[in-house]
């Protein structure tokens, strides 16, 4: 039996591209992708993608070349999830709210061939490309790589209103009206062959190249449309950034089930009930802030939801209360958990119908637990990494969450040490810490990486702790998490100041106003906190656990305050109405 061959008919290679190649043939004249006033069907989206892959190998672009793009979720960011890997090339697309030396930082580290823009972001590229120009005499960087080859600018004009805004001469358009329909795409050598880059800060200033593989994201997609139960046809509002670990895969997952993507360029309150209630919207992917801008919406927003709408969200774990808020609403929240460098989600908190019978507040609490594996995984386990023996089932005993399974990264681009780092002892440490209940499903506890995640964004304490660092008053920084009301997480600042016989007198707001004008600005702390000392150890590295109880203490006290500042306001606007009424005796 062992001797039996492989054959062309019965061993295909996995990729995500097949699901795009089947929906227009089983779909072709159902509708794929809408934006305002802009519909295609499947066959028209296939077209499109063969066309955008023939006039990008028209550019020379090799096997294996980075294709990065900076767009929002727009029909052409969708389109690149297919059109790129059918050219051969490797799609990178980047986080749009990055300001231009992140996205240079990218574009030098990728060696992005080809880079796509869209209008609205061409001042930011423009700036950022400038960055990439090699300077004459300039001391060479030994971990940077010199890149004196500048991508090949593309610009995305609005599809529905062009604005004529360029950076060259190409226009993306143009690129699709100037391809061949019949292109054959690229066939895949190799499974384990490159689809996407992603970067990730991680724990230091040094972005991540996370590599996903072509079989990698087809399992990916396949593993997440099963455990959220996606039938045919769901009708998918793109909420979520498509740059996003490429959309949590639902860029290809989409496809794979005939389904319809309803585009919308920014995820305001006003865009998402009216795309609901005008697309009958079945499903769509968020981080908990988008809670917060649903349930912030003007009562001339809002729309009465009919139809139950399905969200998978993940990030900071929203709290039970939110849960049930958005709940009433008439959607449905499934509870993820994930990374990039697990393609997305890789803990889904499946729902079991007896837990329909409980009150709604136990259910929202257990709604915010992360869960149990997607089926890519082959293994999820919670571990004391000393020993790498399991913790137990209580829901008490903490360890580090570790994962093993396809949908997990190829590795880190060009960074062999922190890939070895992060595959130790045949899993993928997440350093991320948990607990098992007796159930079997995972909760965070906290996250050793001390990565902080704020309305979806992951933001890297030690990045901002460099920045303040660089302040000339700052002695000392670090930076942890703190909830926020309406980024599920913020970052809360502790520095000390260096003792100056100046007398100067820093401020909060010097530090933030120092902070907005060297990162981008959701990495901003939202709260600094001066000290005499950072608490430290014996070996003198700071306790940044003391740090997140003080980080919450400011946070109660704060909150405290504002409830007392507004009874006493709302007491001085009845004492004002006593004495205009007793005035008018």
């Amino acid at each position: 039996m062992d001797n039996l061959p492989k054959y062309e008919a019965n061993h295909t290679k996995l990729t995500p591209l097949t699901f795009l190649k089947r929906a227009a043939a089983s779909y072709p004249n159902r509708t794929s992708v809408i934006h305002e006033g802009t519909w295609f069907t499947w066959s028209q989206t296939y077209d499109r993608c063969r066309r955008l892959a023939f006039s990008l190998r028209s550019l020379n672009i090799a096997r294996n070349d980075v294709v990065s793009v900076l767009a929002p979720n727009i029909p052409a960011m969708y389109e690149m999830h297919f059109a790129v890997p059918m050219a051969g090339a490797v799609l990178n697309t980047i986080n749009t709210r990055l300001d231009a030396k992140n996205i240079a930082t990218i574009l030098r580290h990728s060696e992005a061939k080809v880079f796509f823009v869209d209008y609205e972001y061409v001042n930011k590229a423009r700036e950022a490309l400038k960055m990439l120009v090699v300077q004459k005499g300039a001391e060479p960087n030994p971990k940077e790589q010199n890149y004196s080859t500048l991508p090949l600018v593309i610009v995305i004009d609005d599809i529905n209103s062009p604005t004529g805004v360029r950076l060259g001469e190409l226009e993306y358009e143009q690129m699709v009206q100037h391809g061949n329909p019949n292109y054959v795409p690229e066939e895949i050598q190799e499974e384990w062959s490159p689809i996407a880059l992603n970067y990730t800060s991680g724990t230091t200033s040094e972005p991540k190249g996370v590599v996903y593989s072509h079989r990698g994201a087809y399992l990916s997609t396949l593993s997440l449309i099963l455990g959220w139960e996606m039938g045919s046809e769901p009708v998918y509002l793109w909420t979520l950034p498509m740059f996003h670990c490429n959309g949590w895969t639902f860029t290809w997952g989409v496809a794979a089930r005939g389904g319809t993507n309803v585009c919308i360029r920014n995820c305001a309150a006003s865009d998402i009930y009216r795309s609901i209630a005008l697309h009958n919207v079945t499903h769509m992917c968020c981080a908990p802030i988008v809670f917060n801008i649903i349930l912030g919406a003007k009562p001339s927003e809002r729309i009465v939801i009919r139809n139950s709408v399905n969200i998978l969200t993940g990030g900071a774990p929203p709290p039970a209360s939110l849960l049930e808020e958005i709940e009433s609403l008439g959607f449905h929240v499934t509870h993820a958990y994930g990374l990039t460098e697990a393609t997305g989600p890789a803990l889904v908190c499946e729902w079991q119908q007896q837990w329909n019978r409980l009150p709604k507040q136990e259910q929202a609490q257990l709604k915010a637990r992360q869960g149990v594996s997607v089926l890519t995984l082959a293994d999820v386990d919670v571990k004391n990494l000393d020993t790498m023996e399991s913790v137990p089932r209580d829901g008490k005993s903490m360890g580090e969450i570790v994962l093993k399974g396809s949908g997990i990264m190829m590795g880190y681009f060009k960074d062999k040490k922190a890939t070895s780092e992060a595959f130790n002892n045949g899993w993928f440490r997440t350093g991320d810490v948990g607990v098992i209940h007796p159930d079997g499903y995972l909760e965070i506890k906290d996250r050793s990486k001390d990565v902080i995640i704020s309305g979806g964004e992951n933001i890297s304490s030690v990045e901002v702790e460099s920045v303040l660092y660089r302040h000339p008053r700052v002695l000392e920084a670090a930076v942890v998490a703190v909830p926020h009301p309406k980024w599920g997480e913020s970052p809360c600042a502790f520095v000390s100041l260096k003792k100056d016989s100046s007398n100067d007198h820093v401020t909060e707001g010097d530090i933030i106003g120092f902070c907005r004008k060297n990162m981008p600005h959701f990495m901003v702390p939202k709260m600094v906190k001066f000290l005499e000392e950072l608490p430290k150890t014996s070996t003198g590295k700071v306790q940044k656990f003391e740090l997140r109880v003080q980080a919450k203490c400011f946070e109660v006290s704060e909150n405290l305050q504002s409830k007392n500042n507004n009874k006493s306001s709302q007491l001085n606007q009845n004492n004002q109405h006593i004495i205009m009424a007793v005035s008018r005796l």
